[in-house]
């Protein structure tokens, strides 16, 4: 490489680390802001408003159809991103509207998070809710369809939801009373959840973002089925939905793949009845015949972000003494999305596995692990618990594996300059990702606890093939609720 190129890459260089840093100086939270500006205050006695974070644009009454005024505040959402807050006003009318836009980009995955309200306190948790995110109440039978964007709390949500159904109360008592009657129910039953009277909590709230904009608070500490967040693919509907792609391309894409399923069919059965041999077309360059297990195999597939080609490289692997597992790296060039996954093979076992490693070595931290879609994990001693979908399937080491769930919860779910974070969950947070530390620095013992009812999941065992003293691998009964999420339950084998 020349000094013409290492000039232009230390060029680019600058260029993105001067655009971060410009959208630092944007995206600052409430609290910094009011400051900055009480700062002012003080040396000058006055602030100037052309230096006040609140912008201020005219705008048209969607209303009236005069001239209103749209005030805008970039400002950071405590544990989440960057957001815009816009609030308008139109003198003319009166009309007033307020809402929240993301100001990150869509995410690579759709997220889900699942909340259950078990006590009054609960209904004050904090929801991020983009305009792409639909909510669920899973005990009232009630779905909110994506709106506006909004920055609340649970109570809030259902409070909104008592007034939209109050508003058109009164003209419907005289058109349909029975309707009416129904509605009144559907209102009582809402308040009742609200005051926690008796046999009606937990309440649970589902909120389903494809764009992966939306988010619900998480209190450190807390139990482990009260909050859990799942990563999922969008389809090609929500793509659509989120404007990614056209429906005319989802609409040939599928016709495309519906011909080319049609022609393999007939061509196998031609195959078939001229007994011709077989090939499944991935040949080893080294020779004609077929060699999965020294070959990266790489073929043709689509791209869940951008929804154009793209190509998945696989490698099949075998780890001593537990099975055979798949690599699966995709890479888009058109949008630059990248996934990498594990995949474990084989028949589905009759009972679960559970494996426990006490971890009293820093050497312990380089050992592998399998972690699978479907395993659990639990650190009883970092108060730490990983429910089954996080992080997806990953192979690396004990020591990789902390690193990722530290940096995960630091770009997700904890921000250090968050300006509405009370004092005692900050230091709930700084004690854990401080004991979180010396764990992945090997300063401090734990316990692994890993259960996973397909028994996909592997921790290396360093004394194989002896028994590792430090290590208890046991098996257990799946439960229904297991066999249900893993559709086992429908499963007809007669």
């Amino acid at each position: 490489m020349d000094h013409s190129e290492d000039s232009h890459i230390d060029k680019k260089q600058k260029v993105e680390m001067s655009q971060e840093q410009e959208k630092e100086q944007l995206f600052t939270t409430v609290g910094e802001q009011a400051q900055e500006v009480d700062n002012e205050v003080r040396q000058t006695g006055a602030f100037d408003a052309q230096g006040h974070p609140v912008q201020e644009i005219e705008s048209l009454c969607m209303n009236c159809h005069e001239n209103g005024v749209t005030r805008m505040l970039l400002t950071k959402i405590p544990y989440f991103r960057e957001i815009i807050l816009m609030s308008f006003e139109c003198p003319h009318c009166h009309f007033k509207n307020s809402e929240i836009q993301p100001a990150a980009q869509i995410a690579e995955k759709g997220s889900r998070y699942v909340f259950k309200v078990e006590n009054k306190q609960d209904f004050n948790r904090q929801i991020v809710k983009s305009e792409t995110a639909t909510v669920r109440f899973t005990e009232l039978d009630i779905e909110i369809p994506p709106k506006k964007g909004q920055l609340i709390n649970v109570e809030g949500i259902l409070q909104e939801m008592i007034e939209d159904l109050e508003s058109d109360q009164p003209e419907r008592q005289k058109v349909q009373p029975e309707i009416y009657e129904k509605i009144n129910q559907v209102i009582a039953k809402i308040k009742s959840f609200i005051e926690a009277e008796p046999n009606t909590l937990p309440l649970t709230v589902t909120i389903d973002d494809p764009a992966g904009n939306s988010w619900v608070e998480y209190v450190p500490g807390s139990e482990e089925h009260k909050w859990s967040m799942y990563e999922y693919n969008r389809t090609a509907e929500q793509n659509v939905f989120l404007g990614l792609v056209s429906a005319d391309e989802v609409a040939q894409h599928k016709l495309k793949e519906s011909q080319e399923k049609k022609q393999a069919t007939e061509t196998n059965v031609s195959s078939t009845l001229s007994n011709a041999p077989h090939t499944t077309g991935f040949i080893s360059d080294a020779s004609e015949i077929e060699n999965f297990a020294n070959e990266v195999q790489t073929f043709a597939a689509t791209c869940s972000s951008c929804y154009k080609p793209c190509e998945t490289h696989m490698k099949t692997v075998n780890i001593p003494h537990f099975k055979d597992v798949i690599l699966m790296s995709t890479v888009c060039d058109h949008c630059g999305y990248k996934s990498n996954e594990v995949k474990t093979g084989g028949a589905i076992p009759d009972k679960g596995k559970r494996t426990t490693l006490k971890v009293t070595d820093p050497e312990d931290l380089a050992r592998d692990i399998l972690k699978s879609e479907t395993c659990g994990m639990n650190i009883p001693e970092l108060n730490l618990d990983l429910t089954p979908g996080t992080l997806g399937g990953r192979f690396t080491t004990i020591e990789g594996l902390l690193t990722q769930v530290m940096e995960e919860l630091h770009g997700r779910v904890f921000t250090q300059s968050s300006d509405s974070m009370d004092e005692e969950t900050k230091a709930r947070w700084t004690s854990f990702f401080a004991r979180l530390e010396d764990a992945v620095s090997g300063k401090i013992p734990f316990t692994i606890i890993m259960e996973d009812p397909l028994a996909s999941s592997y921790i290396q065992n360093v004394y194989a093939p002896d028994n590792d003293p430090n290590m208890v691998i046991e098996e257990f009964e799946r439960t229904f609720e297991q066999n249900e999420s893993l559709g086992l339950n429908d499963i007809k084998t007669d």
